[in-house]
């Protein structure tokens, strides 16, 4: 059998600084490896399944894997969370399931391969001798530099340590690989994918931040608009209709000539309404188009510029959309000692200017363009100071009436390479008590904000039908797109279906709402009381 003619990819899908790939999101790292291995070979066959189809049959699964010739495993969160649409791979899972598959090259890429593998924040990510012992490559480098020199030269001489210095290929593989997607569970429904910008960070010449692995990406390296423009075509002839621009460290300087040289590049408007306004004319009816990160140390650095960017996301973006800020936190103190981005009057500045832009309401229910706010917990000079300043930042955004999407808060989590490694994670265990109380207090203003993003009667637009959990009695449903609004019906919704629903109540991060249109004659007084009120329920 020929090398890379017979090619499965396990997708155990991946959360990243700069990237994300956990169902309904499908990340780039399966369509690029797609697409090199058919611009190598037209006729090879390349098949595509998740963790969440392998564990619904592993035995099925372990038996199938060995009638290929390559193995290729996608993994790592580096940014741990809880997810509605799938569980990433365990690292119980990488240490037991491939040493039973014998016979095809068996290879390790993504973020686990690359900088270890954690399971919560404040612990130190390392991958075990097990897994390293369980693969034939464990990729270190840019999983389609290796995969491109695999098929080429083969396994003696690819180097898993190589960096991907042709974006180029990277672009044409992009295209060639987009119909991989097809073969995705939430294809025909609501599959999201992953564009990539460029990589790295501008900051990597001063270090960028001490817990990033991103700047250790080096010198950035940026695709051309014609590109991804043209990725996007091929998806959206593929049948994808949403889309989120997000893999990159901050999507305002993409383009700008100076992403290669300064710490803090100015923002190219021109370059990003071409790259927005060529998305829109290859795909005219995608129902998605989102963003993710946004540096605020370039809003308020290039304000001017900044402001006409943001403006040029929402002239041709979808409403819902979310430019995450990574403030990391409030202490001034803990800012200089790592290297952060913003002090806490220029963060608040920067979700000022966000509010200015984004704070219409759209179409689908939810305003245009809103902030995100990103706290780190755990960092090199934090005392319990930090936490009462972290405090007081939060609860300044909600008494000056900003419309905040979400405020995440986070354990650090210690990755090789990065400068916190040298200290790890004695700050976190510090304060562990002071760390609960903040997170607790975090969630407690994140409903408010939320009461205020979607207040009571608000009717959100194009809900997807997650999942129905019969112990809550509760289905779950949300729209695309970057960090998208969870809404709790009471009532049952199996199989696929797209809804509107009538929002009457929150509940720390997601919403609780009815389907529209309801049916009175049909549905239970309890509905109908969470809607008319019981008096007027019972009337009816």
């Amino acid at each position: 059998m020929a090398r890379g003619s017979r090619v499965l990819i396990l997708d155990g899908y991946t959360d990243e600084p700069a990237g994300f790939g956990v169902p309904p999101y499908i990340d780039v790292y399966s369509r690029y490896i797609a697409g090199l291995v058919w611009l190598r070979d037209p006729s090879a066959t390349v098949h595509y399944v998740t963790v969440d189809q392998a564990r619904s049959d592993i035995h099925g699964f372990l038996r199938r894997a060995k009638s290929y010739d390559t193995l290729i495993v996608i993994a790592g969160a580096v940014v741990p969370g809880r997810y509605l649409g799938g569980e990433p791979i365990r690292l119980e899972e990488l240490k037991t399931w491939f040493r039973l598959v014998e016979g095809p090259f068996k290879i390790l890429v993504g973020a686990a391969a690359r900088w270890g593998i954690g399971n919560e924040g404040g612990t130190v990510a390392a991958l075990p001798k097990e897994v390293r012992d369980s693969f034939d490559a464990v990729v270190t480098g840019d999983p389609e530099a290796y995969i491109a020199e695999y098929l080429a030269e083969g396994p003696e001489k690819a180097e898993p340590w190589r960096i991907m210095e042709d974006m180029e290929l990277v672009s044409r593989a992009a295209v060639k690989g987009a119909r991989i997607v097809e073969q995705h569970p939430n294809h025909g429904y609501n599959l999201t994918a992953e564009i990539e910008t460029y990589r790295s960070c501008s900051r990597w010449v001063s270090g960028g931040c001490s817990f990033c692995v991103t700047k250790l990406y080096g010198v950035p390296r940026q695709r051309r608009v014609e590109d991804i423009v043209a990725e996007v075509e091929a998806l959206y002839r593929m049948g994808v209709r949403s889309f989120r621009v997000g893999r990159q460290a901050d999507i305002t300087v993409y383009g700008s000539p100076e992403l290669e040289t300064e710490e803090w590049p100015r923002p190219a408007p021109r370059i990003l309404e071409k790259l927005f306004y060529g998305i829109r004319v290859v795909a005219p009816g995608l129902e998605t188009l989102h963003i993710d990160n946004v540096n605020p140390g370039t809003l308020v650095r290039h304000p001017v510029e900044s402001l006409e960017a943001l403006k040029t996301i929402v002239r041709y973006h979808t409403p819902g959309d979310v430019a995450a800020l990574g403030i990391e936190t409030a202490d001034p103190r803990v800012v200089k000692i790592n290297n952060l981005k913003t002090m806490p009057e220029e963060s608040l500045e920067a979700i000022r200017m966000v509010h200015r832009v984004g704070s219409a309401r759209g179409y689908n229910g939810l305003p245009e363009l809103l902030a995100g706010i990103n706290f780190v917990l755990g960092l090199p000079g934090e005392t319990s100071e930090t936490y009462r300043l972290n405090a007081e930042f939060v609860k300044r955004v909600y008494e000056e009436g900003l419309m905040v999407r979400r405020i995440n808060v986070r354990k650090v989590l210690v990755l090789p390479g990065t400068q916190l490694s040298r200290v790890g994670v004695k700050f976190i265990r510090k304060h562990e008590r002071l760390a609960r109380w903040f997170k607790r207090l975090a969630m407690e203003y994140s409903a408010k904000l939320l009461a205020r993003v979607v207040p009571r009667g608000t009717i959100l637009r194009g809900l997807y039908v997650e999942r129905y959990e019969p112990r809550l009695g509760v289905t779950f449903a949300r729209q695309t797109g970057s960090y998208p609004v969870v809404a709790e019906l009471p009532c049952r919704i199996e199989g696929r279906a797209r809804i509107d629903v009538y929002v009457y109540a929150h509940a720390g991060r997601s919403v609780r709402a009815l389907p529209l249109p309801l049916d009175a004659n049909r549905a239970s007084l309890g509905a109908l009381s969470r809607l008319l009120g019981r008096d007027q329920a019972l009337r009816l």
